[in-house]
């Protein structure tokens, strides 16, 4: 089930997310177009979309000590910093077209600090942490005790990426720096555990082609379906239902 030099376990638990997330989102829309009354923002949904998150940024942080191990073996210095430096900043440019989109879209409400912009942001950081390999455990989960502490605090809005919220602040995707950057310090921690040298130190058990087929090609893709999927889900209900979405 090897596809080149891809592990394709992370490709698969990627698609698992992906799916889990074309999920909540298409609830979400049909809650927020009022095509069904599903309640997202407390009980089970909100739990899922938590779960959702948590999946996608636990990824994100192994697939950062496989990615780090693989290029020290090419590179290293500030060759190997500004990999992960312009990699980050390129997806932190996507969470910016995804603002301007969601602005022009929706106006109130509109993404101003979300997904595509933390994993951005904590690519770029990244660099900072290697370092401390499987101690990046406990600093995530001091991370998230930080993120517990100061939920709900109320100040300026340049301090949105940390979690403090303007009064009356409201979006429909916020995942400021704390408590959700302890998450991908986690997941690098526990890949110290899981992986060396970006070769995994475990054995899997035997899972039918089937399923690991389609899930690593959406885990392959995920970014690409982040992009697009919104705009897709909104479509095929506004054909279905005959609602209007603009």
């Amino acid at each position: 089930m090897e596809t080149g030099t891809r592990l394709w376990e992370i490709d698969l638990f990627r698609g698992i997310a992906i799916l889990m997330m074309v999920l909540f989102h298409t609830v979400f829309d049909i809650s927020y177009f009022g095509i069904a009354p599903f309640n997202v923002s407390t009980g089970f949904w909100r739990y899922f979309a938590y779960a959702t998150a948590s999946l996608f940024l636990l990824i994100v942080g192994v697939s950062l000590i496989i990615s780090h191990d693989k290029a020290m073996q090419k590179i290293s210095g500030l060759s190997l910093t500004l990999k992960f430096v312009y990699r980050g900043a390129f997806i932190f440019a996507l969470g910016l077209l995804v603002t301007l989109g969601t602005w022009l879209y929706l106006g109130d409400g509109f993404v101003i600090f979300g997904i595509l912009h933390l994993i951005g942001i904590s690519v770029m950081l990244s660099p900072l942490f290697f370092r401390f390999r499987k101690l990046n455990i406990l600093i995530g989960l001091a991370c998230i005790a930080v993120g517990w502490i100061i939920s709900g605090m109320t100040g300026p809005a340049i301090l949105l990426p940390l979690g403090v919220m303007p009064a009356g602040f409201v979006s429909v995707d916020y995942t400021p720096l704390f408590p959700w950057f302890g998450f991908v310090l986690i997941g690098m921690g526990a890949g110290e555990f899981l992986y060396t040298t970006g070769e995994r130190r475990f054995k899997i058990p035997q899972i039918p082609e089937f399923i690991v087929t389609p899930l690593s090609f959406l885990g392959r893709h995920s970014l690409l379906i982040y992009l697009v999927h919104q705009p897709v889900i909104i479509l095929l209900l506004a054909l279905l239902t005959g609602i209007k979405v603009l």
